[in-house]
């Protein structure tokens, strides 16, 4: 682990930016220096990003049908990605979904398996997200979820329903059964099984969520529509909302007391792509505690620099979203802030705002240029 000063930069703190010096040792902040300094003159020093919801892994994983990497080799160049983007601690959202494939249960034990024995620089989590429709999974899920070492569950309903409701076949159903293994008609058939029974599932999410909560499992609810139906997964237990579809429910989360998470492309991007709540009118609303990288690892950085060059929070403010935010949602409170005896998990940007090093723990995990020669040569 690295022990060191870095001297000349803009530290960024809650309360802005400083030209203090930074030091760490031991993975960790310090308040006295270490004695060897880097100068980071004409840069940014800014706490790592903490992603809160990432599926973006997924391709690494297997980049094209049928082509399943080594799950390990697979992580080890998820992690290269997150830490090019400045992200020192990631959640990779792992289905356990009707869908089958890659979201399907088998390749979901694998990923939570390979999670359990990386050997990485950046903190990688686990995140399910179980689709409710398997009712056939809830008597043994929180042993499958202890046995994953999974901490995080979020709730999802991908069913078409309304389309199945009127007994029609959903758009692109024979690309997603042949991705699943299936012939599309028994796929199809299965998707009308699972409609069916779904009012059957909702008094058995009670029982699972309370088995879930005495684990300690921090649980979520995923693209809630109205307040309502958050009412519902605040009594079960859900703390996190994740990508609410409307202002109503977004704001029903806020005053419940839930960490309202929203995907960082729906705000560089300028909406959502589904046509929901645009993430830009609800962190105006201040109706926002994290950004997420969602499916794109770059957004995050994007993102809360965008809201900091269009004056709508300060800089402080607009990386909050990305680093504190997302940590308090999570309940890490070793992280967040570049503040002695926190984790040392920053991320060093360029005057182009490039991602020029990441350090995560103490450790790099990223490095790049001319940064690389500063801190070599110190």
């Amino acid at each position: 682990m690295l022990a060191i000063d870095l001297t000349g930069a803009e530290v960024l703190h809650p309360q802005g930016l400083s030209h203090a010096p930074l030091s760490m040792a031991g993975g960790v902040i310090t308040a006295d220096p270490m004695g060897r300094a880097v100068d980071l003159t004409g840069y940014r020093v800014l706490p790592g990003i903490i992603d809160v919801h990432g599926d973006g892994f997924e391709r690494h994983m297997a980049p094209r049908r049928g082509a399943m990497k080594d799950t390990a080799q697979g992580l080890a160049a998820v992690e290269a990605e997150l830490a090019a983007n400045g992200i020192t601690t990631g959640v990779l959202a792992q289905f356990v979904s009707w869908e089958g494939g890659l979201r399907g249960l088998d390749f979901a034990d694998k990923v939570f398996g390979a999670l359990r024995d990386a050997d990485v620089v950046t903190d990688l989590r686990p995140q399910l997200r179980f689709e409710i429709s398997l009712t056939e999974l809830y008597d043994t899920l929180p042993e499958r979820v202890a046995a994953w070492g999974v901490e995080y569950v979020v709730f999802n309903d991908h069913l078409p329903h309304d389309r199945l409701a009127q007994g029609r076949k959903p758009p692109r159903l024979t690309g997603q059964a042949l991705k699943a293994g299936r012939n599309p008609e028994a796929h199809f058939a299965m998707l009308l099984d699972l409609h069916a029974n779904a009012v059957q599932a909702q008094p058995l999410l009670g029982p699972l969520c309370d088995r879930l909560g005495a684990m300690g499992v921090r649980m979520g609810s995923h693209d809630d529509a109205t307040a309502e139906g958050r009412a519902v997964w605040h009594a079960r237990g859900a703390q996190v909302a994740e990508f609410p579809e409307t202002h109503e429910a977004a704001e029903a989360a806020q005053a419940q007391g839930a960490g309202v998470v929203l995907g960082a492309p729906n705000l560089v991007r300028g909406g959502s792509h589904k046509g929901n709540v645009s993430a830009l009118d609800l962190v105006a609303m201040g109706l926002c505690d994290a950004l997420a990288s969602d499916y794109h690892y770059p957004s995050p950085r994007r993102a809360a620099l965008m809201l900091a060059r269009s004056g709508l929070l300060d800089l402080a403010g607009a990386w909050a979203l990305v680093s504190s935010g997302p940590a308090a949602v999570l309940g890490l409170t070793d992280r967040g802030t570049l503040a002695p005896g926190l984790r040392a998990d920053l991320v060093v940007l360029d005057d182009a705002d490039r991602v020029a090093a990441t350090i995560s723990g103490g450790r790099v995990s990223f490095m790049s240029g001319d940064v690389a020669e500063r801190f070599v040569a110190a």
